[in-house]
């Protein structure tokens, strides 16, 4: 018995004899809050290797809204341990103006930012701390309800290096009898007159008018995609479809459905869902409720 035991403990591998870039990659596919609450902890090996700056060069939290742990702790830690290695960062839900001011005093690398979901961040804090942000290359700050023009501007002023954004809004009916006429250009103007360099943009359920897609397409030269689905202020009549057409590789648009698996990006795998105000002719208990945009076009 005791022999035959020791065969099978000389078939198991022995982990702390793999070479240490392979247990770094193990110990990363692990993610943010395992490595934070767990990895550390399995042996003094792992815990020198999560030490290292360059394991936390990537910090992505998503898809972890039920988490029980505390992720805006979490974060702030991991921040700590890249600094200035943090290049990229990926946050859904949870963020805060706090965590914003960690980022901005922690960090002088960062290349890409998406902040998703994220109600509690406010204008004020993130126009300041984009300033400490000269290198980013990608931004996202979608469904984010009090991000405005004032953060886009600042983004573009501080951020020379800029090749993508996506300012993606939650909608919320402009067919709808509680939004019709509704328009605005500010977010529009915002970026036409500070990110010349723009080369992909993403502007979900925008209030912009035509004029307003114009200068976009005149202060930003160089834009290759666009994808402007639910902003249905725009009227594609045929000399603007046809300047579109010209000027840019790949154009959603307003009327294209947006898909649980969009295949122009990987992150946005979540069903598209907004929140109808008008009370639909023959529909009880529609009002208020979230509805998918099958429903959308079903009532509307």
């Amino acid at each position: 018995m005791a022999l035959n035991l020791e065969k099978k403990l000389r078939l198991v591998p022995n982990w702390l004899e793999l070479p240490k870039d392979v247990t770094s990659k193990i110990i990363q596919l692990l993610g943010v809050v395992e490595m934070v609450m767990n990895a550390r902890q399995v042996c003094p090996m792992w815990r020198e290797i999560s030490k290292d700056p360059l394991m936390w060069k990537n910090i992505e939290m998503i898809n972890c809204f039920k988490s029980p742990h505390n992720l805006e702790k979490i974060c702030m830690y991991a921040i700590d341990q890249g600094g200035d290695h943090v290049e990229e960062i990926n946050i859904e839900y949870f963020a805060t103006d706090e965590l914003i001011k960690h980022l901005a005093e922690r960090t002088r690398n960062l290349r890409r930012i998406r902040i998703s979901k994220c109600p509690k961040i406010s204008d004020k804090v993130f126009c300041e701390a984009v300033k400490k942000f000269s290198l980013l290359e990608e931004v996202e700050l979608s469904f984010n309800d009090e991000l405005t023009k004032d953060s886009l501007e600042a983004i573009g002023q501080n951020c020379p290096h800029l090749k993508t954004l996506k300012f993606n809004q939650p909608y919320k009916g402009i067919n709808c009898r509680s939004y019709k006429g509704y328009k605005s250009n500010k977010e529009a103007l915002a970026i036409a007159k500070t990110m010349p360099g723009l080369r992909h943009l993403e502007l979900w359920g925008n209030k912009l008018t035509n004029d307003g897609l114009v200068a976009i397409l005149d202060g930003c030269p160089y834009l290759e995609f666009l994808d402007i689905r639910m902003c249905y202020n725009l009227v594609m009549h045929e000399n603007l479809a046809k300047r579109c057409c010209e000027n840019i590789k790949k154009i959603r648009y307003p009327n294209e459905y947006i898909d649980d698996h969009d295949d122009d990006d990987d992150d946005d795998d979540f069903a598209y869902e907004f929140y109808c105000e008008c009370i639909v002719r023959g529909s009880k208990g529609m009002k208020g409720r979230k509805i998918t945009y099958v429903d959308f076009y079903k009532f509307h």
